[in-house]
């Protein structure tokens, strides 16, 4: 049997490894985190999930060569957040949702009492939002992320990233406004 704790396929860090581990990722694991939580809605699995990549970013920690070590670990938390919401969640709740087509939904007793708190109602407009639009928001203005990072995360190109986030924006602003899409009245 081969020693477990070097080579490429091993689980375990040498020490001068871990303590690079340590140093490099550690101190991200509240961005970690809070990722997960708003990615999957649930302090308990997210919980579960940034354990999962914590593990993963461990186990593969000898593929990491530098660079942001921030931006490596959010990409393996949203990762392992996806591939868990592919096994546990409906379909339904991965689909983006389209503003030309559905309209703001009204207002239930429940969510106007929610309202009168303006931390909860951010919080609900948040949980309200399709994944990738609540992923960019909370990598942009919760975890500061630059744009080029939120790029490498997500792996999408940064012009999607800036239009994506353009409208999850515009989106947040709609049920934070509690406003339906009036007509304009002219002349009145």
């Amino acid at each position: 049997m081969s020693n477990p704790v070097q080579g490429k396929g091993s689980d375990v860090l040498d020490s001068q490894e871990q303590v690079r581990f340590e140093t490099l990722v550690l101190p991200h694991l509240d961005a970690a985190f809070n990722l997960a939580r708003w990615l999957l809605r649930s302090r308990a699995d997210a919980e579960d999930a940034a354990q999962e990549a914590l593990l993963r970013a461990y186990r593969f920690f000898h593929g990491f060569h530098g660079g942001d070590a921030r931006a490596w670990l959010l990409q393996i938390v949203r990762n392992t957040c996806y591939t868990w919401l592919d096994k546990n969640r409906k379909a339904k709740d991965m689909t983006e949702f389209n503003e030309e087509v559905h309209g703001l939904p009204s207002p239930s007793p429940e969510t106007l009492a929610i309202a009168s708190n303006d931390r909860d109602r951010l919080s609900e407009a948040l949980k309200a939002l399709p994944p990738r639009y609540r992923e960019v928001i909370v990598l942009r203005e919760l975890e500061g992320c630059s744009y080029k990072e939120i790029a490498s995360i997500t792996s999408i190109p940064i012009g999607t990233v800036m239009s994506t986030l353009s409208r999850a924006r515009r989106q947040l602003q709609m049920a934070l406004s509690n406003v339906a899409p009036k007509e304009a009245t002219h002349g009145v």
